[in-house]
This record gives structure tokens, C-alpha cells and sequence, in this order.
């Protein structure tokens, strides 16, 4: 059944592309132009006939059609300006908020079933018109009977068997790309696929959006730079969620922004740093940062507030790539390309074989021209190319958990680079890093880490003298010995005593091979150890130990 779902997917994304006219597009992939000639052998380009739309409008009503996975991925496309053609990085924004909404009848009813009473119980106003429609939910405005103003967020219905037939497709594109593709087994396109299921998959459940977002407040409390806002918990439930409504200027509208007399230089500062202190200080990023999720309080023009919606997707790291990604960071801004190349291979993601300067000198080629550079003069697309092209050389393995990271980033520089071209990035960003890796390393850390394990030590305190007691008393009887407990040391062991084994068996079975290979051309006491019959015995049993010793592996 799924070869067939899959199969029918496939066929249903090749028939929206023919029907927006952008089947020619398959055959602009490298592999696929020998085969262009097809395109026009097809019955439906014959008379192919003048486009009534241009290509951006077509692409954007293509992904529109296809779905929520493949809008998403038009969304991340519509923050790269440097990337596309202008025509459609503009067609590609209108997906930020302008998919097609449902019904409102379709919205009341889901909103009636998750809150088990009429909507006119549950609000005092609730508007009919969404005020935006994404890929996975819409939202509406509504006032609830106790005088606040909320939005009212609705998952699309039927959402997650689409998403679901979707990934299935993506699945089997992505293991046929590490099937075929040489660099296929490199860039782990499975295991990206399965980070990213996990993460759409995700934003299905309203209600760990909404914890999402209480988290970020929570770790904002005492930081004006970023507002969430509040959760109405009460009203909240899988598919419904129900938060406070804020105010702000989309941060898109650079119009507006200007008519507030916006301080663009520092509104460009803010996110940076906001980024920053969200991976590094708090491990609790939005990765979604789009600029339909972004908002502007001007109410402070010099000291401009940024306000979030929309956290279905937030990503963490492990603290070994925290302080992987932070170091390496930090060794980038200070150009130290020998450090950057040493971590790299301290961490595993290149060969240990790997001859450090020749991958220095590879980074700092691809590093060195985008130094003491605005923003606007500088392309990550460009730079993470360059990047890729040095990663395949030296056989560095993609890391699916950094995806999102990945993904966050450019994100980021889309928005700076609308905002404040001209925003220096390294200088933002390096007091930031210098700041972070003090408290990690430096006497900030020494300190931390005091203050945190102080709890700990004040609770076994009372029992240490007799630990104490207990350990020297062990040392001075002579039992004191370590436990291993774990499962790879036993393995170890195990394996250890297996080959040890083998070697006893195959020494004892050459020695009983030689052993009848002399009592076969021996002439002595031949009538009473009868030779014959002996010395084939023990050849029998020399090459049974032997080939037992040498290829058994148990």
C-alpha cells in the first residue's frame, strides 16, 4: 500500500507541474538534460501556448498546490533575495501568510469539538476572516468573555495524513539519493529527512507549540529584545490554540518600519544577537524565523523590541556541539583557521587521518574574502558553497542534528540583509562569543559551575566522613577494586577471551598436524601404537582445533 501511495504522490506532484507549466524545469537538473528532448515529444506541449502567468506566480501556485512540506521549503527559499531572480523571491514571500485558508465553518467546527461547547461560549468576538493562513494552521482573531484580545490558531484538516504521505515520498527520494549519488552516503540524506520529519511532525501538536513558546517567554523575562506572547492554557488543545494577540509592524514591511523612524542599524544588532543568546545562552532557539513569524514593536524607535509568533519548530543542541559550534565560532572571527581545522577533527567530522594544514589552508581560501565585509556585499549561499565544496575534499560527513541551526541562519541573514545591509556581523556577533566562552572556560565557569554543584556537595556532606572511612578502610585490606558495569568493557572482555580461546585451539590443532605428520613417516613401534591408524586420527583432530581456531568468531 505504500508503493502505491507513493507512486500516486509522485504521479500527482508530476501533474501539478505540468499543469503550471513548469515540467521543463525537471529536465534544467544536470542528469536529467540528455533526456530534454522528451519534454517536447510530450502530447501536452505540441501547442504549447503563451503563459497567461509569469514563472514566479506559477512556482509559488505550484508549491501552494503541492502542500505544506514543499511551501515550507518556498518559504525558506523567499529570505535568500541573493539566490533568486527578483521575480521570484517576490512571488515566493507571498507564501509567508497568503496560502489559501479553509472555511471559517471548517475552523468553528474543529474549534467546537476540541473546546466541547459552541464558539460563542468560548469567545465574545471571534472573526470569520482568518488573519493569516500558513501550511499547517490558520489563525483567526476572537475576544475571550473575561476582555482580552487573542488569535485563535486552527490545524488544517487533514493536515497530517498530507504531511505524512509526503514524507513518504521524501523518504524514498532521499534513499535513492544515497543509493545512486556517490556523495549520497556523505551527506546523510535519510537521517536529514528523519530530523526533519521529527520536526514537522512536531508542529501538529499545538500544545507543545504552545510550551514551546511559554519556554522562550520564560527565558526572555528579564530581556526586552524579544516579547512572546502569552498562552492561554485553558483554551488550548491539540489541534486549537489560543494566545494572546500582539501588535506589531511585520518585519517585513520596511515601509512602515521607516515611517516609525525605525533605528535600522540597531533593530539589525538586536536580532543578531537575539539569535546568539538563544543557541548559545538559553539552547532554545525559534527555527522558524521567517518573516511571517516576525514582528516589530516600534514603540522604542532607537531600542526597537522584536516580538515572535509561531514556534512549532525550536531546536536544541548537545552541549558537545554547543561548545563545538561556539568554539569554532569564536577561532573563525579571530581568522585562527588552524584552530577551526583542529576542532573539526577533534570532534569527528573529518578523518583523524586528515593533514591539518591542508584543511586549514582550504578553510581560510574559502573564509578570507568575506572578512571586514558588510552584509550586503556578502552571500552565505556563496560562502556555504565554498564550504560544501572544501567538506566534500577532505570527506566531511553532514550533521542532520545542526539542520535546523543551518536552516535558522539563513534565515537570519535574509532578515539582516533587508534590514541593515551594511550590518557588520563579526563585530556584532564576536564581543557576544568572547563573552559566552568566558563563562564557559574562564573564571565565569569556575565559578558557575561552584554554584551549581553547591546543592550537591552541601547534601553528601554529612556523609562523606563515613565514605571516607569506608574507602580507606577498604584500601588498607587490600579490597579495593573498580566495578565495571559497562556493556562495551564486557563485550571487550568477551571478545578477548574468545580469541584467546581460538589461538589455544588452533595452536593445539598445527601441533597435533606436525604430531601425525612425523608418526606417518616414523618407522618406531610400528606393531604397538599402530601407526597408520594413529597418525590419521590425529591429523583428523589437528584439522578439526585448526580450522574451529581459525574461523570461529564466537
Amino acid at each position: 500500500m505504500k508503493s502505491i501511495a507513493r507512486v500516486l504522490r509522485l504521479w500527482t506532484i508530476g501533474r501539478i507541474l505540468i499543469r503550471h507549466g513548469l515540467d521543463e524545469l525537471v529536465f534544467t537538473i544536470p542528469f536529467m538534460r540528455p533526456l530534454a528532448f522528451m519534454m517536447y515529444l510530450a502530447p501536452w506541449n505540441w501547442r504549447r501556448r503563451a503563459r497567461d502567468q509569469p514563472r514566479g506566480a506559477r512556482i509559488r501556485l505550484a508549491l501552494e498546490e503541492l502542500g505544506p512540506i514543499f511551501i515550507k521549503f518556498g518559504q525558506m527559499l523567499s529570505t535568500r533575495r541573493d539566490l533568486l531572480p527578483p521575480d521570484i523571491a517576490v512571488e515566493l514571500a507571498h507564501l509567508q501568510d497568503r496560502v489559501p485558508p479553509f472555511s471559517n465553518a471548517e475552523a468553528r467546527a474543529l474549534i467546537e469539538q476540541a473546546q466541547g461547547r459552541p464558539v460563542t461560549e468560548v469567545f465574545e468576538y471571534f472573526e470569520a476572516e482568518p488573519m493569516a493562513s500558513a501550511s499547517i494552521a490558520q489563525v483567526h482573531a476572537a475576544r475571550l468573555w473575561s476582555g482580552e484580545d487573542v488569535v485563535v490558531k486552527v490545524l488544517r484538516p487533514g493536515i497530517s495524513k498530507t504531511i505524512r504521505q509526503d514524507l513518504e515520498l521524501m523518504y524514498l527520494l532521499a534513499w535513492l539519493v544515497q543509493r545512486y549519488w556517490r556523495e549520497g552516503k556523505r551527506l546523510h540524506p535519510v537521517e536529514v529527512v528523519k530530523e526533519y520529519e521529527k520536526n514537522i511532525l512536531d508542529e501538529l501538536d499545538l500544545v507543545r507549540e504552545a510550551a514551546n513558546a511559554s519556554q522562550i517567554r520564560r527565558n526572555f523575562a528579564e530581556d526586552s529584545s524579544l516579547y512572546v506572547p502569552a498562552i492561554y492554557w485553558a483554551y488550548t488543545h491539540e489541534n486549537v490554540m489560543v494566545m494572546e494577540r500582539i501588535y506589531g509592524i511585520p518585519i517585513g514591511n520596511v515601509a512602515a518600519l521607516r515611517a516609525q523612524d525605525i533605528n535600522f542599524q540597531r533593530l539589525a544588532e538586536i536580532g543578531v544577537e537575539v539569535f546568539f543568546t538563544q543557541v548559545f545562552r538559553h539552547n532554545f532557539f525559534h527555527a522558524d524565523m521567517h518573516p511571517g513569524n516576525i514582528f516589530v514593536n516600534p514603540a522604542d524607535p532607537n531600542e526597537p523590541q522584536y516580538m515572535a509568533v509561531d514556534f512549532g519548530i525550536v531546536g536544541t543542541l548537545s552541549p558537545q556541539d554547543k561548545h563545538y559550534l561556539a568554539e569554532n565560532f569564536y577561532a573563525f572571527f579571530n581568522r585562527d583557521y588552524k584552530r577551526v581545522a583542529e576542532l573539526h577533527v577533534a570532534s569527528g567530522w573529518i578523518s583523524p587521518d586528515t593533514r591539518v594544514d591542508e584543511f586549514e589552508s582550504a578553510i581560510r581560501a574559502a573564509s578570507e574574502p568575506i572578512f571586514n565585509l558588510p552584509l550586503k556585499d556578502i552571500s552565505f549561499g556563496y560562502f556555504l558553497m565554498r564550504l560544501f565544496q572544501t567538506a566534500r575534499r577532505f570527506d566531511m560527513e553532514v550533521q542532520p542534528q545542526l539542520v535546523l541551526l543551518q536552516k535558522t541562519l539563513l534565515n537570519i541573514e535574509g532578515l539582516g540583509r533587508e534590514l541593515y545591509p551594511d550590518l557588520d556581523l563579526w563585530a556584532t556577533a564576536k564581543p557576544f562569543l568572547e563573552r559566552w566562552m568566558d563563562e564557559q572556560v574562564g573564571f565565569r565557569a569556575l565559578i558557575g559551575g561552584f554554584r551549581d554543584n553547591l546543592p550537591k556537595m552541601v547534601e553528601t556532606m554529612p556523609y562523606m566522613p563515613g565514605l571516607l572511612y569506608d574507602i580507606s578502610k577498604q584500601a588498607s585490606q587490600g579490597r579495593l577494586t573498580m566495578q565495571w558495569e559497562s556493556q562495551q568493557v564486557q563485550t571487550i572482555r568477551k571478545e578477548l577471551a574468545t580469541a584467546q580461546r581460538n589461538t589455544r585451539l588452533t595452536l593445539v590443532g598445527a601441533t597435533l598436524l606436525i604430531v601425525a605428520s612425523l608418526t606417518t613417516s616414523s618407522t618406531l613401534f610400528p606393531s604397538l601404537f599402530g601407526i597408520a591408524p594413529l597418525s590419521l586420527a590425529l591429523g583428523a583432530i589437528g584439522a578439526g582445533l585448526l580450522l574451529y581456531g581459525v574461523f570461529n568468531k564466537r
